[in-house]
């Protein structure tokens, strides 16, 4: 499949479902910034507590970033199944198998460091390695954090460059929402998602047919 493949699918999953999309990703603002709210008085000058700014990086460690991931994978079911719950389904895939998928984005988020202390291009080169981890922690709760990045390592094989691209595609609805003010990310952070689920998709379908080949 090419970028335009992704994209049509997402917006035929996203078609009659943006309402749901966009309370998602309204609540999921909200939190957004009331976690890094201190962090954003700082950057004004008002200087607070060091404790309150470790304690909302421990907030978003434990609860944002979870948040963020079972969003991720609220789009997956979106595209594969067709569930409109996203809210809920952000919630229940988000902290439903909280530790697990806590340890894991850990995990993935030590390994990408290290490898970015070595040089920043092998950094890069391994979080599209590992781009696919959050779906796979939470679509297979029996593997572990381990087996989970090192899935996403064989699905990503050769499919590093696909997703960067995926990416890149984006850049224009980017500038064009931080030109709304932020309000434009409301309608392109879903599309991004969703189409996002449709490359998870068509690479576990891909590895799937490279192992009945063997």
């Amino acid at each position: 499949m090419i970028n335009q493949d992704y994209k049509n699918s997402a917006l035929k999953s996203l078609s009659g479902n943006w309402a749901q999309a966009l309370v998602a990703v309204v609540v999921f603002m909200i939190a957004s910034y009331l976690v890094m709210g201190p962090s954003l008085v700082e950057q004004f000058g008002m200087p607070l507590p060091a404790a309150l700014g470790y304690g909302s990086s421990l907030v978003y460690l434990l609860v944002l970033y979870p948040f963020a991931v079972g969003m991720q994978n609220a789009f997956r079911l979106l595209h594969e199944t067709g569930d409109d719950r996203i809210l809920n389904n952000s919630l229940s895939l988000g902290f439903g198998n909280w530790p697990h998928l806590v340890w894991g984005l850990i995990l993935m988020g030590i390994f990408e460091f290290l490898w970015t202390m070595l040089f920043i291009i092998p950094g890069i080169i391994k979080a599209f390695s590992y781009a696919m981890t959050p779906y796979i922690l939470v679509e297979h709760p029996e593997m572990s954090a381990n087996q989970a990045i090192n899935e996403s390592m064989r699905l990503m094989k050769g499919h590093k460059f696909d997703l960067f691209y995926l990416y890149l595609s984006f850049i224009g609805w980017g500038i064009l929402s931080v030109l709304t003010l932020g309000i434009g990310f409301l309608w392109l952070i879903p599309y991004m998602e969703t189409s996002q689920a449709a490359f998870y998709a068509d690479v576990k379908a891909s590895a799937m047919m490279q192992a009945e080949a063997r």
